[in-house]
């Protein structure tokens, strides 16, 4: 693998580090606001819409720019994102700042995506994708836990100057290490839009927001299942995340590794698993070994999925890949945000806190559904609307030759 993954993976890890450490340090920045915790929760859904946003917007307004270049100018922004939440004065200036930091989240991976899957041969496209999302992977195992140790013993403000430091760092490392790809001639915007009246695409996305979504339905309530349900103590929370992270890691790897060989096989074992073990999940939270297990193989079955998933956007938008894969990485922070939201109307309801299980598990099985409808769809080569971008161009000549 070459070495200019490394680059893109140090960026992933400052990444996924700001995303996911705010949720550990809400009590202290609320106590040094002084708002409510559901007020500082803002923090974390103002981050998520910014990804949702940020990715179509950024990857738009860099159609033009070189992808080393973009690559550059979205860690930059993270950086200023991030000093700007360490330095905040105010609340909502500090809401600024994560939003700031968010709108280089999508567009840093979808085009990372690109540039990683453009460095090795066609047969090894999955693993290098998967390379660069070890690093949001590894994030969640070390960079989480020791941002949150840093927040509560040397202060919050502190764990965001450092992710800001390790902005720089992955900044430099693009910036040396990245080679300067030529872009693809003749893709405009309307070629990367065109890659969405593809069906394979959209049902790629759907897949997303519904397989990664069960992943999230149960893991943003994984502390009062844990505390509640299963009898683990608050300080076992930190360590069952580390044990989820952990299974993100290797799940990552194994598949990328399996997606370059066998990829639809790969997501229909992973997204049957992933159903199956979400449903035990209701069963297993109310014991501490058990459950433990299970955290694992969630962290795991989930993050199999991405990158096959995120291969596969790629390959059907072919010749202009970029902004459909930005939009891709939006679509797993809308499945976080829905499966978070189903998770607590059941909750709510009074149907326990195992009740999200059963919840990730549906819209597990409905990406699975999915999946068989896609392949499906390509073995018949009938899809319905089904437009690659990189065939726009020529199909528009040819109208324009018919009608001279």
């Amino acid at each position: 693998m070459p070495l200019a993954l490394l680059a893109l993976a140090i960026g992933a890890f400052g990444i996924g580090t700001t995303e996911f450490v705010i949720m550990g340090l809400l009590p202290e920045v609320a106590s040094d606001y002084g708002v409510s915790i559901p007020t500082a929760g803002y923090l974390v859904t103002g981050y998520a819409l910014g990804v949702m946003l940020g990715a179509p917007l950024m990857t738009v307004l860099g159609t033009r720019v070189p992808r080393k270049r973009m690559l550059m100018l979205l860690m930059g922004l993270f950086i200023v994102g991030n000093l700007l939440s360490a330095l905040a004065p105010a609340f909502s200036v500090m809401l600024i700042g994560r939003v700031v930091a968010s709108l280089a989240h999508g567009a840093f991976f979808g085009i990372g995506s690109v540039v990683a899957a453009g460095l090795v041969a066609p047969h090894k496209k999955a693993g290098a994708i998967a390379m660069m999302f070890t690093g949001l992977t590894v994030a969640n195992v070390v960079g989480v836990p020791l941002g949150t140790l840093i927040g509560q013993t040397a202060g919050w403000r502190v764990t965001f100057a450092v992710v800001a430091a390790l902005g720089v760092v992955g900044l430099a490392g693009v910036a040396k290490l990245v080679p300067d790809l030529p872009r693809a001639e003749g893709v405009r915007l309307r070629h990367e839009m065109a890659a969405f009246k593809n069906v394979q695409v959209l049902l790629a996305m759907a897949m997303t927001v519904l397989g990664f979504g069960g992943v999230f339905a149960a893991i943003t309530y994984i502390a009062p299942m844990m505390t509640h349900v299963a009898g683990f103590d608050d300080g076992s929370v930190t360590w069952l995340l580390v044990l989820f992270g952990l299974g993100m890691v290797g799940g990552n790897l194994v598949g990328g590794r399996f997606a370059d060989r066998a990829l639809m096989p790969m997501l229909y074992i992973s997204l049957g698993a992933l159903s199956v073990v979400l449903a035990l999940f209701t069963l297993t939270a109310h014991d501490k070994i058990a459950s433990a297990v299970t955290i694992v193989l969630i962290g795991a079955l989930g993050f199999s999925t991405v990158p096959p998933l995120q291969k596969r956007v790629l390959d059907h938008a072919h010749g202009a890949p970029t902004l459909a894969s930005a939009v891709n990485i939006g679509a797993f922070n809308l499945g976080n945000a829905l499966s978070a939201w189903l998770g607590g109307v059941v909750i709510a309801a009074g149907f326990g806190y195992t009740a999200p299980n059963w919840v990730g598990a549906v819209l597990a099985a409905a990406a699975l559904v999915l999946a068989v409808l896609s392949a499906a769809l390509e073995r018949r080569g009938s899809a319905p609307g089904s437009v690659v971008a990189a065939s726009a161009s020529s199909t528009e000549q040819r109208a324009a030759a018919v009608r001279h």
